[in-house]
Protein backbone atom coordinates (compact mmCIF):
# COMPACT_ATOMS: atom_id res chain seq x y z
CA UNK A 1 0.00 0.00 0.00
CA UNK A 2 1.53 3.29 -0.98
CA UNK A 3 0.12 6.94 0.39
CA UNK A 4 0.99 10.12 -1.02
CA UNK A 5 0.81 11.49 2.85
CA UNK A 6 4.52 11.81 4.03
CA UNK A 7 2.88 11.12 7.40
CA UNK A 8 1.18 7.44 6.40
CA UNK A 9 3.78 5.40 4.16
CA UNK A 10 3.09 2.11 3.40
CA UNK A 11 5.76 0.87 6.02
CA UNK A 12 3.86 2.27 8.82
CA UNK A 13 2.03 -1.43 9.53
CA UNK A 14 4.82 -3.09 11.76
CA UNK A 15 4.24 -5.88 13.61
CA UNK A 16 3.03 -5.45 17.29
CA UNK A 17 6.39 -6.74 19.28
CA UNK A 18 4.69 -6.52 22.18
CA UNK A 19 2.45 -9.16 22.02
CA UNK A 20 -0.75 -7.20 23.51
CA UNK A 21 -4.02 -8.10 21.86
CA UNK A 22 -5.33 -4.41 21.52
CA UNK A 23 -5.52 -3.65 17.85
CA UNK A 24 -6.35 -0.64 15.91
CA UNK A 25 -9.79 -0.16 14.74
CA UNK A 26 -11.63 2.33 12.42
CA UNK A 27 -13.12 3.21 15.48
CA UNK A 28 -10.79 3.45 17.49
CA UNK A 29 -9.49 5.89 15.33
CA UNK A 30 -12.06 8.00 14.34
CA UNK A 31 -12.27 8.68 18.08
CA UNK A 32 -8.78 9.85 18.38
CA UNK A 33 -9.20 11.74 15.72
CA UNK A 34 -12.27 13.66 16.91
CA UNK A 35 -10.39 14.28 19.78
CA UNK A 36 -6.99 15.55 18.00
CA UNK A 37 -9.06 17.64 15.98
CA UNK A 38 -10.91 19.50 19.45
CA UNK A 39 -7.48 20.09 20.76
CA UNK A 40 -6.58 22.03 17.58
CA UNK A 41 -9.73 24.05 18.10
CA UNK A 42 -9.25 24.90 21.52
CA UNK A 43 -5.34 25.83 21.21
CA UNK A 44 -6.51 27.71 18.02
CA UNK A 45 -9.60 29.81 20.03
CA UNK A 46 -6.31 30.85 22.18
CA UNK A 47 -4.41 32.52 19.44
CA UNK A 48 -7.55 33.93 17.27
CA UNK A 49 -8.27 35.82 20.93
CA UNK A 50 -4.73 37.21 21.21
CA UNK A 51 -3.45 40.54 19.39
CA UNK A 52 -1.67 40.49 16.39
CA UNK A 53 1.54 41.24 17.68
CA UNK A 54 1.38 38.73 20.51
CA UNK A 55 -0.67 36.38 18.97
CA UNK A 56 1.76 35.76 15.03
CA UNK A 57 4.82 35.28 17.54
CA UNK A 58 3.24 32.69 18.87
CA UNK A 59 1.49 30.81 16.39
CA UNK A 60 5.03 31.18 14.46
CA UNK A 61 6.76 29.31 17.50
CA UNK A 62 3.48 26.70 17.02
CA UNK A 63 4.54 26.09 13.29
CA UNK A 64 7.70 25.47 13.99
CA UNK A 65 7.33 23.02 17.07
CA UNK A 66 4.44 21.14 15.21
CA UNK A 67 7.23 20.79 12.29
CA UNK A 68 9.70 19.20 14.92
CA UNK A 69 7.06 17.08 16.30
CA UNK A 70 6.01 15.90 13.09
CA UNK A 71 9.33 14.78 12.41
CA UNK A 72 9.74 12.81 15.66
CA UNK A 73 6.66 11.29 15.10
CA UNK A 74 8.03 10.06 11.60
CA UNK A 75 10.94 7.81 12.92
CA UNK A 76 9.18 6.91 16.32
CA UNK A 77 5.68 5.89 15.83
CA UNK A 78 5.20 4.41 18.74
CA UNK A 79 5.37 7.79 20.76
CA UNK A 80 2.17 9.11 18.37
CA UNK A 81 -0.28 8.20 21.92
CA UNK A 82 2.12 11.42 23.49
CA UNK A 83 2.84 13.53 20.85
CA UNK A 84 0.19 13.71 18.53
CA UNK A 85 -2.28 15.28 20.78
CA UNK A 86 1.19 17.37 21.46
CA UNK A 87 1.17 18.52 17.54
CA UNK A 88 -2.66 19.22 17.56
CA UNK A 89 -2.00 21.89 20.24
CA UNK A 90 1.06 23.16 18.13
CA UNK A 91 -0.61 23.20 15.30
CA UNK A 92 -3.86 24.70 16.53
CA UNK A 93 -1.39 27.93 17.52
CA UNK A 94 -0.32 28.29 14.28
CA UNK A 95 -3.95 28.51 12.52
CA UNK A 96 -5.60 30.19 15.15
CA UNK A 97 -2.38 33.46 14.08
CA UNK A 98 -3.11 32.94 10.62
CA UNK A 99 -6.86 32.50 10.40
CA UNK A 100 -7.05 35.95 12.50
CA UNK A 101 -4.34 37.80 10.17
CA UNK A 102 -6.23 36.45 7.23
CA UNK A 103 -9.90 37.40 9.01
CA UNK A 104 -8.61 40.87 9.99
CA UNK A 105 -8.08 41.47 5.93
CA UNK A 106 -11.16 39.71 4.50
CA UNK A 107 -13.89 39.58 6.91
CA UNK A 108 -15.52 36.38 7.06
CA UNK A 109 -12.53 34.45 4.74
CA UNK A 110 -12.21 32.06 7.88
CA UNK A 111 -15.65 30.64 8.63
CA UNK A 112 -15.65 30.32 4.14
CA UNK A 113 -12.63 28.27 4.91
CA UNK A 114 -13.64 25.96 7.53
CA UNK A 115 -16.83 25.42 5.68
CA UNK A 116 -15.14 24.31 2.47
CA UNK A 117 -12.50 22.79 4.48
CA UNK A 118 -15.00 20.33 6.55
CA UNK A 119 -17.47 19.94 3.56
CA UNK A 120 -14.87 18.46 1.37
CA UNK A 121 -13.83 16.10 3.71
CA UNK A 122 -17.70 15.26 4.43
CA UNK A 123 -18.26 14.67 0.87
CA UNK A 124 -14.74 12.68 0.13
CA UNK A 125 -15.61 10.34 3.01
CA UNK A 126 -19.32 9.64 1.83
CA UNK A 127 -17.75 9.09 -1.47
CA UNK A 128 -15.36 6.74 -0.24
CA UNK A 129 -17.46 4.50 2.02
CA UNK A 130 -20.13 4.22 -1.09
CA UNK A 131 -17.36 3.36 -3.20
CA UNK A 132 -17.83 6.14 -5.86
CA UNK A 133 -13.71 6.24 -5.11
CA UNK A 134 -11.57 4.35 -4.28
CA UNK A 135 -7.66 4.69 -3.56
CA UNK A 136 -6.20 2.30 -6.59
CA UNK A 137 -2.83 1.76 -7.28
CA UNK A 138 -2.77 4.41 -10.33
CA UNK A 139 -4.61 6.79 -8.09
CA UNK A 140 -1.81 6.57 -5.51
CA UNK A 141 0.68 7.05 -8.03
CA UNK A 142 -0.92 10.07 -9.33
CA UNK A 143 -2.03 11.87 -5.98
CA UNK A 144 1.74 10.60 -4.68
CA UNK A 145 3.77 12.52 -7.72
CA UNK A 146 1.26 15.22 -7.65
CA UNK A 147 2.43 16.05 -3.83
CA UNK A 148 6.26 15.67 -4.28
CA UNK A 149 5.64 18.08 -7.15
CA UNK A 150 3.84 20.90 -5.00
CA UNK A 151 6.43 20.17 -2.43
CA UNK A 152 9.25 20.84 -4.59
CA UNK A 153 7.57 23.81 -6.02
CA UNK A 154 7.66 25.22 -2.75
CA UNK A 155 10.73 24.25 -0.85
CA UNK A 156 12.27 26.07 -4.04
CA UNK A 157 10.43 28.69 -3.59
CA UNK A 158 11.49 28.57 -0.20
CA UNK A 159 15.11 28.60 -0.71
CA UNK A 160 14.66 31.41 -3.90
CA UNK A 161 13.32 33.48 -1.50
CA UNK A 162 16.58 33.58 0.55
CA UNK A 163 18.11 34.89 -2.09
CA UNK A 164 15.56 37.59 -2.66
CA UNK A 165 14.18 35.91 -5.89
CA UNK A 166 10.75 35.15 -5.76
CA UNK A 167 7.89 32.54 -8.10
CA UNK A 168 5.29 35.69 -8.62
CA UNK A 169 2.97 32.63 -10.30
CA UNK A 170 2.18 31.01 -6.68
CA UNK A 171 1.21 34.42 -4.82
CA UNK A 172 -0.44 36.26 -7.45
CA UNK A 173 -4.03 37.00 -7.84
CA UNK A 174 -4.02 36.35 -11.45
CA UNK A 175 -5.34 33.29 -13.23
CA UNK A 176 -2.42 31.74 -13.26
CA UNK A 177 -1.80 31.83 -9.44
CA UNK A 178 -5.55 31.20 -8.83
CA UNK A 179 -5.00 28.04 -11.06
CA UNK A 180 -1.97 26.78 -8.88
CA UNK A 181 -3.70 27.24 -5.21
CA UNK A 182 -7.08 25.58 -7.02
CA UNK A 183 -4.81 22.49 -7.83
CA UNK A 184 -3.16 21.89 -5.03
CA UNK A 185 -6.51 22.35 -3.21
CA UNK A 186 -7.68 19.25 -5.22
CA UNK A 187 -4.42 17.53 -4.60
CA UNK A 188 -4.41 18.40 -0.67
CA UNK A 189 -8.09 17.30 -0.77
CA UNK A 190 -7.31 13.69 -2.81
CA UNK A 191 -5.25 13.03 -0.06
CA UNK A 192 -7.74 12.39 2.46
CA UNK A 193 -8.69 9.90 0.03
CA UNK A 194 -5.74 7.67 0.94
CA UNK A 195 -5.57 8.80 4.59
CA UNK A 196 -9.14 6.78 4.95
CA UNK A 197 -7.50 3.92 2.74
CA UNK A 198 -4.83 3.91 5.39
CA UNK A 199 -7.04 3.73 8.06
CA UNK A 200 -9.26 0.83 6.77
CA UNK A 201 -5.97 -0.95 5.95
CA UNK A 202 -4.50 -0.44 9.23
CA UNK A 203 -7.54 -1.73 10.73
CA UNK A 204 -7.56 -4.72 8.49
CA UNK A 205 -4.00 -5.63 8.75
CA UNK A 206 -4.52 -5.59 12.79
CA UNK A 207 -2.40 -3.19 13.21
CA UNK A 208 -0.94 -2.43 16.85
CA UNK A 209 -3.02 -0.02 18.81
CA UNK A 210 -0.95 3.02 19.13
CA UNK A 211 -1.43 3.09 15.20
CA UNK A 212 -4.76 4.60 16.18
CA UNK A 213 -3.15 7.99 17.53
CA UNK A 214 -0.39 7.79 14.31
CA UNK A 215 -3.47 7.42 11.88
CA UNK A 216 -5.33 10.44 13.57
CA UNK A 217 -1.91 12.36 13.54
CA UNK A 218 -1.68 11.73 9.50
CA UNK A 219 -5.30 13.03 8.97
CA UNK A 220 -5.17 15.78 10.89
CA UNK A 221 -1.70 16.54 9.08
CA UNK A 222 -3.53 16.50 5.30
CA UNK A 223 -6.45 18.73 7.16
CA UNK A 224 -4.42 21.66 8.90
CA UNK A 225 -2.71 21.34 4.81
CA UNK A 226 -5.82 21.68 3.16
CA UNK A 227 -7.39 23.82 5.50
CA UNK A 228 -4.14 26.71 4.81
CA UNK A 229 -4.08 26.40 0.74
CA UNK A 230 -8.19 27.25 0.97
CA UNK A 231 -7.27 30.32 3.05
CA UNK A 232 -4.71 30.65 0.33
CA UNK A 233 -6.91 30.40 -2.86
CA UNK A 234 -9.72 32.60 -0.88
CA UNK A 235 -7.12 35.27 -0.05
CA UNK A 236 -6.35 35.44 -3.72
CA UNK A 237 -9.72 35.65 -4.87
CA UNK A 238 -10.66 38.56 -2.56
CA UNK A 239 -8.05 40.47 -4.00
CA UNK A 240 -8.83 40.38 -7.25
Amino acid sequence: MRTSNPILRNDAFVPDTFGTTQVMTVNGTVHKSALLLIIAIVAAAFTWNLPRQLGMPIAMGGAILGFIACLVLCFKKTWAPVLAPVYAVFEGLFLGGISAMYNAQFNGIVVQAVMITFGTFAALLAAYQTGVIRASENFKLGIFAATGGICLVYLVTMILGFFGISVPFIHSTGWMGIGFSLFVVVIAALNLVLDFDFIEQGAASRAPKYMEWYAAFGLLVTLVWLYVEVLRLLSKLNRR
